[in-house]
C-alpha cells in the first residue's frame, strides 16, 4: 500500500469519489413522472489494508409528490403499503437534505471531493435521486452527475450472472427473497456484494497496480 492513512487511501483508491451505495423503490419506473417512495443508503469505509466494508446505513420513508403517478403493480412488487400509519413518511426535500447532509459529511470525512453512487441497475436509482433533487430545487447534490458504479456490471465482470439474488449467491452473501425489494435490504446485500468484488480485485492483485 502506499501509506496507511485510511481516508487519503479511500480516496486514492476511486479518484477522489466516495462510493455511497442506494436503492430507491417507486411508484414506477418513470423518474419524472412516478413517485419515489423509499431510499435507503449505504456509506462505505476503507481499513489500512484497502478492504472496503459497510459503514452506516440510513433509510427513509418518502411521502409521493404532489401528482406523482403510483402503479398498483409497483407497490404488489414492494410490498409498500402507502396507508400504513408506522411508516413515517416524509417529504421528499426533507429525505434529500438529511441523505445529502450525511453524505457531505463521509465525503469530507473520507478526504475526497464527491459522491459516486453505486446501485443495482445504477442509472435507475440515479435518474431518481437526481430527478427528486431538481424537483426539490436542491442546489448541491453531492452524487456526480451521471457516473455512476452498476454492481449488475460488476457482477456479471465478477460471477457472470447479473440479478442481484443471484449474484450474491455466487458470491457466498445470504439472500432472502422475501425481504427483497425493501430498500434497506437492497442496499445492504448490494453494498455488501460491492465490498466482495472491490476486495477480492484487491486479493487478485488489481489494486494498487503493480
Amino acid at each position: 500500500m502506499p501509506h496507511s492513512d485510511h481516508c487519503s487511501l479511500m480516496a486514492e483508491r476511486f479518484r477522489g469519489y466516495l462510493p455511497v451505495v442506494i436503492d430507491v423503490e417507486t411508484g414506477g419506473f418513470n423518474s419524472r413522472t412516478d413517485a419515489l417512495l423509499e431510499v435507503s443508503a449505504a456509506t462505505l469505509a476503507m481499513d489500512d489494508e484497502g478492504i472496503l466494508s459497510i459503514d452506516q446505513l440510513y433509510e427513509y420513508h418518502v411521502t409521493p409528490f404532489e401528482g406523482a403517478n403510483i402503479e398498483q403493480s409497483a407497490l404488489d412488487f414492494t410490498g409498500i403499503d402507502l396507508e400504513n400509519p408506522d411508516r413515517n413518511a416524509i417529504p421528499e426535500e426533507d429525505m434529500l437534505n438529511e441523505l445529502f447532509r450525511v453524505i457531505r459529511k463521509a465525503v469530507k470525512r473520507n478526504d475526497c471531493t464527491r459522491a459516486i453512487m453505486v446501485a443495482h441497475n445504477a442509472h435507475f436509482d440515479l435518474g431518481f435521486v437526481n430527478e427528486a433533487a431538481e424537483r426539490c430545487g436542491m442546489k448541491r447534490n453531492p452524487f456526480h452527475p451521471f457516473s455512476c458504479m452498476d454492481t449488475a456490471t460488476l457482477s456479471g465482470l465478477a460471477f457472470g450472472h447479473t440479478v442481484l439474488a443471484q449474484a450474491c449467491q455466487l458470491a457466498k452473501i445470504g439472500f432472502s427473497n422475501k425481504e427483497a425489494h425493501a430498500a434497506s435490504y437492497d442496499t445492504r446485500k448490494t453494498a455488501e456484494l460491492f465490498c466482495v468484488i472491490v476486495n477480492r480485485w484487491q486479493e487478485l492483485g488489481g489494486w494498487p497496480l503493480r
